[in-house]
Order: C-alpha cells, then sequence, then structure tokens
C-alpha cells in the first residue's frame, strides 16, 4: 500500500514539475530550417553557430544551473513545412522560444503562427522588412536588413564604380520580392532605373531563360537575390552567354562558401554582401572565440559567415537570457526589449527597445578570389 502511494507521489511531482515549467530542468528552444534540399547548407551552418554556443555555455552550467537544449526541425526550407514544424514544436516539444529559423517564405508562414501562440521568435536568417517594420511584439532581429544590403550593392555599384546598367535576378517568392524592393528603393533614391528583371522558381535550378533575358541587355552589374545553387548556375551561365565583364553581387542569405563551392573558377570576382565581420579575421575578439568554440565541438570546422552569424545569434540570446528572472516568455521579452548596448565582440553594439527590435546594422563586402574571400572597402 505504502508503495503504491509513492508511486502516486512521484507521479503527481513530475506532472507538477512538466506543468509549471519545464525549464526546471531545461531551457528548451525550437528551430525549423533547412537540414535537407538545396538550401541545406544554411539551415546546417546556421544551426552549427548556435548548438556550439549553447554546448560551451552548458559546459559553464547553463543559465541559473538549467542547461539549453536546442530542438531542429528539418522544413527543406518550404513554407507549408515550416508551419508543421512549427507547430510540433510549440505543442509536442513544448519549447520556450522559437530562434534560428532560415529563410524569408519560412520565416513568413512561421511567425504567424509564434505570435497564435505567444510565443518570442528570435533572429531569423532573413533580413525581410514584414519582420521589421511594423515592429512585431515578439519578433527580434539580429542581422542588418535586406533594405540596408541592397542599399550597400547600389551604392557600391553606382556611386563607388559608377556602374548605371545595373539589372536584379531573383527568387521569385517573398525573399526575392523582399530583396527587389530594397533594390528598387535604392535605385530611385539615386534617380536610376532598373536595367531589367529576371527570376527563378525556390528550390530549383531552372535559371537558363533568367540568363538569357539579362544576357541579352548586356548590363554592367547584376543583383541577385537568391540561394547558393540556382545564383551559381545563372552566374556560370550569364557568363557562357557573354557577360565576362560584368560583375556579379550577391545578397548575404546565398551562403557565401557554398557559392564559392558552386562557382569553382568562375567565382573569380563575384561580390557578395555580409552582415557579419570577416570570419577569419581573428583580431575581431568575437570572431576569435567564434572559432575556438567552434573548433572545440567541430572537429571539421571551416570558418564560414553563416555560422558565425549563428554564433553571435546565440551568443545574444545567452546574454538575454542570462538578465531573465524567472523564465518565462514574458521575463524573456521584457529582458531583450531593457537590452541596451550590448557588444558581443564584434564592435557593434545591439540595443532593443519596444519600438526597435531591430539589432545589427553594418553591412560588409566580400569578393571571392581562387575559391577563397577578400574583404573589400566600399
Amino acid at each position: 500500500m505504502q508503495l503504491k502511494w509513492l508511486k502516486f507521489l512521484v507521479a503527481v511531482l513530475v506532472l507538477c514539475f512538466w506543468g509549471t515549467g519545464q525549464a526546471l530542468a531545461e531551457v528548451l528552444i525550437g528551430a525549423s530550417n533547412a537540414q535537407s534540399g538545396p538550401a541545406k547548407f544554411l539551415g546546417q551552418e546556421y544551426s552549427r553557430g548556435f548548438l556550439a554556443y549553447f554546448n560551451y555555455i552548458n559546459q559553464q552550467g547553463g543559465i541559473n544551473g538549467q542547461k539549453i537544449k536546442l530542438i531542429v526541425r528539418d522544413d527543406g526550407y518550404e513554407p507549408d513545412k515550416a508551419i508543421t514544424n512549427t507547430k510540433l514544436l510549440i505543442h509536442q516539444d513544448k519549447v520556450l522560444i522559437l530562434a534560428g529559423y532560415v529563410g524569408t517564405p519560412t520565416s513568413k508562414a512561421a511567425v504567424p503562427v509564434a505570435e497564435r501562440n505567444k510565443v518570442p521568435f528570435f533572429f531569423p536568417f532573413t533580413g525581410a522588412e514584414f519582420l521589421r517594420n511594423p515592429v512585431r511584439p515578439l519578433v527580434f532581429n539580429l542581422r542588418a536588413s535586406y533594405y540596408m544590403e541592397t542599399e550597400a550593392m547600389v551604392h557600391y555599384l553606382a556611386d563607388k564604380l559608377g556602374l548605371k546598367r545595373i539589372a536584379i535576378f531573383y527568387q521569385d517568392d517573398s525573399f526575392g520580392w523582399a530583396g527587389l524592393a530594397g533594390f528598387k528603393k535604392a535605385m530611385e533614391k539615386r534617380g536610376l532605373s532598373i536595367l531589367g528583371e529576371a527570376t527563378y522558381p525556390r528550390n530549383t535550378v531552372a535559371v537558363k531563360v533568367a540568363a538569357y533575358e539579362i544576357s541579352k541587355l548586356k548590363p554592367q552589374a547584376v543583383v541577385m537575390i537568391g540561394a547558393y545553387k540556382p545564383c551559381a548556375e545563372f552566374i556560370k551561365t550569364a557568363k557562357k552567354m557573354g557577360l565576362t565583364k560584368t560583375k556579379f553581387i550577391n545578397i548575404s542569405f546565398v551562403g557565401s562558401k557554398a557559392l564559392a563551392r558552386e562557382l569553382g573558377p568562375a567565382g573569380n570576382g563575384v561580390l557578395i554582401t555580409q552582415v557579419v565581420p570577416f570570419p577569419w579575421d581573428t583580431s575581431i575578439p568575437a570572431v576569435a572565440e567564434y572559432q575556438r568554440i567552434m573548433r572545440q565541438f567541430y572537429p571539421d570546422f571551416e570558418p564560414g559567415f553563416v555560422s558565425l552569424e549563428g554564433f553571435l545569434a546565440a551568443k545574444t540570446l545567452v546574454e538575454i537570457l542570462k538578465r531573465t528572472g524567472d523564465l518565462t516568455r514574458q521575463s524573456i521579452l521584457k529582458a531583450a526589449e531593457s537590452l541596451k548596448d550590448y557588444d558581443p565582440g564584434v564592435g557593434e553594439k545591439i540595443s532593443f527597445s519596444p519600438d526597435d527590435h531591430q539589432g545589427f546594422e553594418k553591412v560588409y563586402l566580400v569578393r571571392i578570389k581562387d575559391g577563397n574571400f577578400e574583404p573589400v572597402n566600399y
């Protein structure tokens, strides 16, 4: 009889712990991103950056003694799958917050699910304006926006190099349209007209028609808003069609390392805007820390822009969690909006407020050279 009562009491205690805060044991964070398919490099690298820093924090004792666990579900960069994953993360996995999503169309599909369930949504790998303007109370952004990136692109091409005949190649969905809107804004600011536009369908490399249409226009430069496989295919095809002197400039989402690999010798001179510092520059404190911690958990580690961004996002998120008392969604939101002048070690400070959920604003520029990268001053 006493044994039955003991089992009953244990069961009640387990239920109490489960119902009042799974965070007593772990801080559960949920991510949906591409772990398979043509955009898998982005999801895998972004998640690696998060996981390495979380593992490092767990070694130090976690957040007030609570370990962080990142649950990553594969959406293949497809919006419908991102919706399903987000529901599972919230209702089945019982995550406290969401973080580490990759992509504009997937974030656009997932954010309404998060908002309906009042779950904070941190640091998606997208610069889309709809996540920034107007401010969404549950959404916090770390990376510079696509408007900021496309402004930097046009500044370099038009103001620095004096090029006027600039076309655009973009993914035909909310990601591409976000980049197109920023590009139009930057061109109009300078009184310039877009030379021409061409698109491709998401998760395909169907770019030959687009390359043909753009090559007929003989542009001095092509702004590119897409993922690495189709962008690489477009550049190689366009060069075969005669655009050997054209400047090709990609937005950061492209996945720089994967793009360079896909391009091979055709990559020399290709430009990419970035939203984090140069991952090989260990004179930057956060970059040195990133390399050290990544190597600790991933013996095959090679520095890259995507994993560095994931690392910085995780570091900023941990700083917010450390400033939270009881780990509840409301207290995390309050701590996030109270973050002021926090520098994760890159020389750029992050401040959030109820009216401003945008972190970094700086945009960098790099060029592919012999399969590697070199910074470009602009």
